[in-house]
Formats: structure tokens, sequence, C-alpha cells
């Protein structure tokens, strides 16, 4: 049993030798996860941290101007992985009226819902105005979206990643956000372990840019975090002890 979403990739490695062991995730951070992916693109839309930093410092009557903050009812949303914490990113995005699109490994209807697959990302990009990440970190994702991909996307578009920092390509997505050819992101996952040995978890002065929400890695943390882990663990493991199957059970293969 792995605590959290995801499979770490040396887990996978040792598994893969061990066909015939289940493992399972537990999906008790799905919630705060998708609720801080949502904070962080209502965050970076309206420029909310930059703006509260100048009020604290005095300047009350310092609005910003007009431009600096986007409308999102309207505007099209495009999210990638419909696990855990995609979907509810995607009800959430829907209920800000935002007009949702999913992308996932493989193309099929749940739910009621399209899932586009993988093979459509090329198409869906350039009518994205909104580009929120909740795929697993597998070899099959890391670098998926680099300066082409980034460069396909709406003009003005916010991009949000909850995932893992290596689907975007660190320097691409800092050379958009420094150009303005993203209008914004908000960032909870780096291309460095947050607290390692580097004092910022990126290569490039992301902290610079007044456009980018940072946040160090932290979707999950929230009060009751220890209880919601316990609670899941223990109906995953009444659900095993009835003989059923639970729905949480990781493809080894494919590193999720």
């Amino acid at each position: 049993m792995i605590p959290y979403t995801g499979l770490p990739l040396a887990t996978r490695e040792l598994l893969l030798e061990r066909p015939e062991l289940p493992v399972y995730n537990l999906h008790h951070n799905a919630e705060p996860t998708a609720e801080l992916a949502l904070g962080l693109l209502l965050a970076a839309a309206k420029r909310i941290v930059p703006i509260d930093r100048r009020f604290r410092e005095g300047n009350a009557k310092d609005r910003g101007d007009r431009s600096q903050a986007l409308r999102l009812a309207g505007r099209r949303a495009l999210v990638l992985g419909h696990g855990a914490i995609g979907r509810r990113i995607a009800e959430g995005c829907r209920g800000l009226g935002l007009e949702v699109q999913v992308l996932a490994r493989r193309a099929r209807c749940e739910g009621g819902v399209r899932v586009h697959g993988a093979d459509d990302l090329a198409a869906l990009l350039p009518s994205s105005e909104v580009l929120l990440i909740a795929l697993p970190g597998t070899p099959e994702t890391e670098g998926l979206l680099g300066a082409a991909e980034l460069a396909a996307l709406a003009p003005d578009a916010i991009l949000v990643n909850v995932a893992r920092g290596a689907i975007v390509d660190e320097a691409a997505l800092y050379e958009a956000l420094r150009s303005g050819r993203l209008f914004g992101a908000g960032l909870d996952v780096w291309w460095e372990p947050v607290g390692g040995e580097h004092p910022f978890p990126a290569q490039h002065p992301f902290a610079e840019l007044e456009n980018v929400v940072l946040s160090p890695h932290r979707a999950g943390h929230v009060r009751d975090d220890h209880g919601a882990r316990a609670r899941h663990l223990i109906a995953l493991l009444k659900t095993l002890a009835q003989g059923h199957e639970p729905q949480t059970r990781v493809d080894v293969v494919a590193g999720y």
C-alpha cells in the first residue's frame, strides 16, 4: 500500500520484479489537492499575491490595472488527468463557469464525461485557455509539455501544476512566463525536492516573476490529513477482507 496518490519510480522498478504482488494507492488527499489547484488558478488569474503584497506595504489604492486580472467564466479549460484528483478539478472548474475538456492516457466515456486520449493533446492545446495538470509522474509523462506545447496554448493562458514538476519542461515554462506568453501559473510541484540541498527547488528564478503563484508541494497538507489517511486505509482493508478488489489498485506497468 502506498499512503498517497502516485507511484515513486524507484518503487515501480522494484514492483516490476514482483508482478504477483498487488499494490494500492490511498486517495485521501484528492480533495485538498484539487482544492489547492483551484486556489492557485484563482490566485494566478486575479494576481492576488502581488496585489496583497502591495496592499500590505501601504498601497491601499493600488488595485492593479484591469489587464492584470482575467475573467475565468466562459474560458476553456483542459484538465490533464482524470483520476481522483483530475475529476475533482474538472468539477470545480465547471462550477466556476469554465468550459472543461479532459485528457487522459486512453480515450473513454466515464460518468457521462468524454475523456480524450493522449493522441488528442496537440489538437486540444490551441483552444485551451487554462491548463491544469493532474497526471501521474511516469516515464510516459515526463517532459510531456515543452516549448512547442506551451507555445500552442491560447493567448493569455494560465497553467496550474499539482502533479509532478518533470511533466513540464522547466526552462520552457520559465521563458513562457517571463516573456508574457503565458498570463500566469500556479505551481505546487517542482523539479528539485522541496527542502532538499538547493535553496530553491528549481534552476530558474520563478520567485522573481509576479505572474507565478508559488506553493511548496503542500496540496495534501491539511488539518485532518492523518485522520483521512486512516479512514481510507481502513476502508481499503475492509474491501480486501470482504474479498473484493479495491478501485485504487496500481497498474505497475503503466506507473499509476
